[in-house]
C-alpha cells in the first residue's frame, strides 16, 4: 500500500472508530451522569446545554490510539505522539471528573493544571531531545529550504509551545463543533506537511486526528449530543503541538492554527485591559463568545471560524511550495 493510501486509511479508520463508538459511548456517559455544568457568567443561550454529556474526547483519543498503532506501528515518534495525546487527555479527564462528578465547576485549580502540563511537557521534551534531537524548524514561505536551528534554546521553546498550544485549543472549545472542526482542519494541514517532508508515520498520526475530529463532529455539531470536554481539547492540543514540533513545522502554527492564537490573544487582551483600566475590550472572551453577544448565531460563528481556518491553512500551504 502506498504512503498516500496509508494516510487516507488512517483518516477513514479514525473516523469510523469514532462513529462506531458514539452510539453506545454517549449513552454510557449519560448513564454515569457526566453532564456538563454551564458557567452562569457565560452567554445566556448556553444554559440550555446544561446536562449534555461531556468527556466525549475519550472517543477521539481511543480512535487516534488504535488507528495509529494499527497503521503506523510502534516506533519512537508514534509513541511520543500518542503519549502527548493520552497524557494531556488524562489531565483533562481528571479536570472533567472534578467538574461533573465531584460537582466543582472550575475543576482543577489553575496551578494544578499548569503543574501537570509542565511535567508532561518536560517529559516529552527530554525524550525528544535525547532520542530524536532535531532542533531545526522550517521557516514559512521559503519553500522548505529556509530553516532555523534553535540549538539549546529548542528546549524552553518546545515546553512553552506545548503548554501554550494545549491551552489555546482548550480555550477554543466553547461552541458546538468549534474546537473539533478547527482542530480537524488544522490537523489536515500538518498531515500534509508531514507527508511532504517524508515523515509518513507522523502523517498517519495526523490523519487519525483529522478523521477522529470529523467523526466526532457528527455528534458534536449543533445541537451537540456530547461535548469533548477538557479530556478531548487538552488531548488534541497536546497531539497537534507535538506533531508540529516533531515535523519542525511549528512556525506554521500561527498561520494554520491562527484561530487558536486568536482565542488566546483575546483572553490575554481582555484580562490585561480589565486589570489596567477596569474596562473590557470584548463583550466576553474567548472571542467566539464576543461574536455571539454582538448578534451572531452560534452556528454562524462556528462556520466562519471553520472557513477562516481553511483559508489560513491554504495560506500556510503556499508557505510550503
Amino acid at each position: 500500500m502506498s504512503n498516500f493510501m496509508l494516510i487516507a486509511t488512517s483518516i477513514l479508520t479514525a473516523f469510523a472508530l469514532v462513529v462506531l463508538i458514539g452510539p453506545w459511548g454517549i449513552p454510557a456517559l449519560e448513564r454515569i451522569k457526566v453532564g456538563q455544568s454551564i458557567r452562569e457568567e457565560g452567554p445566556e443561550s448556553h444554559q440550555k446545554k446544561t446536562g449534555t454529556p461531556t468527556m466525549g474526547g475519550i472517543m477521539i483519543v481511543i480512535a487516534i490510539t488504535i488507528a495509529t498503532i494499527a497503521i503506523a506501528g510502534v516506533n519512537l515518534k508514534t509513541m511520543l505522539l500518542l503519549f502527548s495525546a493520552i497524557s494531556f487527555g488524562a489531565v483533562g479527564f481528571i479536570d472533567d471528573y472534578i467538574k461533573v462528578v465531584l460537582k466543582r465547576n472550575l475543576g482543577l485549580r489553575a496551578y494544578q493544571k499548569i503543574l501537570f502540563q509542565l511535567l508532561i511537557s518536560i517529559t516529552i521534551t527530554v525524550i525528544y531531545v535525547l532520542w530524536i534531537g532535531d532542533t531545526v524548524l522550517y521557516v514559512p514561505f521559503l519553500s522548505l529550504e529556509g530553516t532555523v536551528d534553535l540549538g539549546i534554546f529548542f528546549i524552553p521553546f518546545m515546553i512553552f509551545v506545548i503548554i501554550g498550544t494545549v491551552n489555546s485549543v482548550n480555550l477554543t472549545d466553547g461552541l458546538d463543533g468549534l474546537a473539533s472542526g478547527v482542530t480537524g482542519i488544522t490537523a489536515g494541514f500538518f498531515t500534509y506537511f508531514a507527508y511532504t517532508i517524508g515523515m509518513f508515520d507522523v502523517a498517519v498520526f495526523g490523519g487519525t486526528i483529522a478523521g477522529g475530529c470529523v467523526g466526532f463532529l457528527l455528534f458534536n455539531r449543533h445541537p451537540a449530543k456530547v461535548f469533548m470536554g477538557d479530556t478531548g481539547s487538552l488531548a488534541l492540543g497536546g497531539a497537534i503541538s507535538v506533531m508540529a514540533l516533531v515535523t519542525g513545522s511549528f512556525l506554521f502554527m500561527p498561520i494554520a492554527g491562527g484561530i487558536f492564537f486568536l482565542e488566546s490573544l483575546s483572553v490575554i487582551i481582555q484580562v490585561a485591559s480589565f486589570k489596567k483600566t477596569g474596562k473590557r475590550v470584548f463583550r466576553m472572551s474567548p472571542i467566539h463568545h464576543h461574536f455571539e453577544l454582538i448578534g451572531w448565531k452560534e452556528t454562524v460563528v462556528v462556520r466562519r471560524f471553520w472557513s477562516a481556518t481553511a483559508l489560513l491553512c491554504a495560506v500556510a500551504y503556499f508557505g510550503i511550495i
